[in-house]
């Protein structure tokens, strides 16, 4: 029923445009543990009204069946500032239809009332103890996409077997129950509620607790430049600061509104390099901050540069920022706590393509570390269940500049890891260090991590799926590569079969998923890398890690090294040209 969408397919029926409509028809977006990602438009492989109606009738009876008191708990729906005008369709209106749906069965509805970053949904979940939550966003994706990413009763997003389950249930609910389509019930419901103002007040006393140093933050003399890149952040983590008693960052004011064109930026997303910070250096130089702070979109993700003492600006890896937060909240920690026995109850996590820097803390400080699937669905998920069993668990992350800093929300949150990085700034600051200077001091006393990762863009997947079979027929059928150029491989994990050489049963620990392709190369020089499909783009992303004891500080021979390893990589595993994959550009 909406008319911009219906223009459309209509116009191209009469155009007897078959290949677009095939495009727009020939299948329907899949639902996985992600939820749905999808660009704006019409038909029934985009994200439109219907679509968005389709799919939360499915999740609506999949809850029903799985909580006999869903009707008394509710569910929370959180929305973006995304908009396509071509075809109509918004983050908010997406999120009224939801609502709407959910209504119409007699379920609660916790329905934000203005735009909020994505890490408030399951803090909500988890706070008011309701069964799920939806949060309409597309993250960092292009300014055309929307998506719809989904939180279970844990406060975690959801993991197999529930993306089947809601996956069968749309197909089930296709046809748009009686009042779908008309979202101003939902104004009139007693059973809509808007949890803005309580959740704001609340989450925002509940990352005090990881304030440690207020007397410092009152102090500080040390300037910061925020950016929420056209996105939600801006007010959020202003508040953030207030709370911990900093004074506000000076905000990018071209960026700090948020605009679904995304007009200063080619693609709205932090992980991308300096291109996206360029407005943000320059109000740095004007204002005199030495550090700045840039959210995505949806600000569950967190960038940080540092200004030099040459003038240059330092973009932080999340490698190396999940260096830095996973050392200063352990540290914190351990100032809270002076008890010897507490430590074993100590939990860090990170995902399996990520530094393995927190293991090597943990080993010489006495804590547990383990390493989870890629994404925090899986961090979160794990999160929980330690929890459950009387565990702390300190802090998450995964190298795609995502950090779980506060148990409070189980998923990645920049606004918390903003304000928490800005406290560990400021404290540095005190001892005339740099962040810098303290991510070598990290490295000296653990062991130098020097890591390198980049992407491949591959729009045909049997390109992709012929590449990583070739890895697993190398030298014959069922053989991994022995070497890659000079580097001798001394081991396999194959996450998609569930192979790994280094188990006495040949067998991997961690889950494995037929529907992706990942397999880890670890080297007898020490380096590991990985190479996996992405679940929401059209790339292959490779990971590579060098690790060195504690004492080996040649950093650069480390770093060369590590380049050789990564160019044969790139030359024998991938064969770029063979394939046709274009590289990443800046």
């Amino acid at each position: 029923q909406n008319p911009k969408t219906s223009a459309i397919v209509k116009q191209l029926v009469a155009e007897g445009n078959a290949g677009e409509l095939q495009k727009y028809f020939g299948s329907r977006m899949e639902f996985g543990t992600a939820g749905l990602r999808a660009a704006m438009g019409a038909g029934i492989s985009h994200m439109n009204d219907l679509t968005i109606i389709q799919t939360t009738q499915g999740f609506c009876r999949y809850l029903e069946k799985n909580f006999s008191d869903l009707k008394k708990r509710g569910v929370v729906i959180g929305f973006d500032a995304r908009a396509h005008p071509p075809s109509g369709g918004s983050s908010k209106r997406f999120a009224r239809l939801a609502a709407n749906t959910f209504i119409s069965q007699g379920v609660p509805v916790y329905l934000f009332s203005d735009i909020t970053p994505t890490p408030f949904v399951p803090y909500t979940v988890t706070h008011l103890k309701l069964c799920a939550g939806i949060m309409v966003t597309a993250s960092h994706n292009p300014k055309q996409d929307n998506g719809y990413k989904v939180y279970w009763e844990n406060g975690a997003q959801i993991i197999s077997p529930h993306d089947k389950g809601i996956s069968e249930a749309i197909e089930e609910n296709q046809e748009p129950w009686p009042q779908a389509w008309d979202d101003k019930l939902v104004d009139s419901s007693l059973l809509l509620h808007d949890p803005y103002a309580t959740i704001s007040k609340d989450y925002f006393k509940d990352i005090q607790k990881h304030c440690f140093h207020r007397n410092i933050n009152k102090e500080t003399k040390l300037k910061f430049v925020h950016t929420s890149v056209h996105g939600v952040g801006h007010k959020f983590v202003q508040l953030a600061f207030k709370a911990f008693d900093l004074s506000p960052p000076f905000a990018v004011l071209e960026q700090k509104d948020p605009d679904p064109e995304f007009p200063t930026v080619k693609y709205p997303n932090p992980e991308e390099g300096k291109g996206v910070l360029t407005l943000s250096f320059a109000l740095a130089e004007k204002d005199g901050a030495k550090i700045i702070l840039a959210n995505d979109p949806d600000a569950d993700r967190l960038a940080v540069a540092e200004k030099q003492e040459s003038g240059e600006w330092k973009v932080f890896s999340g490698n190396e920022l999940g260096a830095l937060l996973g050392w200063w909240i352990f540290t914190c920690w351990k100032n809270q706590n002076q008890d010897a026995c507490a430590i074993k109850d100590v939990y860090m996590l990170s995902s399996t393509v990520s530094s393995k820097i927190l293991r090597a803390i943990a080993l010489k400080e006495g804590f547990h570390f383990e390493e989870t699937l890629t994404g925090f669905k899986w961090m979160g998920n794990r999160a929980k269940q330690l929890m459950d069993q009387g565990k702390a668990v300190l802090f998450a992350f995964e190298e795609a500049i995502g950090y779980m800093c506060c148990p409070a929300v189980l998923d990645k949150d920049g606004v918390s890891a903003a304000v928490i990085a800005a406290e560990m700034a400021s404290f540095l600051a005190t001892k005339n260090l740099s962040l810098t200077q303290q991510l070598k001091a990290v490295y000296d006393e653990y062991g130098f991590h020097i890591t390198k990762a980049s992407y491949f863009i591959c729009h045909d997947a049997k390109v992709i799926e012929q590449l990583f079979e070739n890895l697993r027929n190398y030298e014959g059928k069922n053989t991994y590569p022995k070497c890659c150029g000079r580097f001798k491989v001394s081991g396999v994990r194959d996450l998609t079969t569930g192979y790994d050489s280094s188990q006495p049963d040949k067998k991997a620990i961690l889950p494995t998923s037929k529907s992706s392709q990942m397999i880890t190369f670890t080297f007898a020089n020490g380096g590991v890398a990985t190479m996996r499909t992405s679940g929401t783009e059209p790339k292959i992303k490779y990971y590579s890690e060098l690790c060195a004891p504690p004492g080996n500080s040649d950093v650069e021979q480390l770093k060369k090294e590590l380049d050789e390893l990564v160019n044969a990589l790139e030359k024998h595993f991938f064969q770029p040209e063979k394939n046709n994959l274009q590289r990443k550009t800046e």
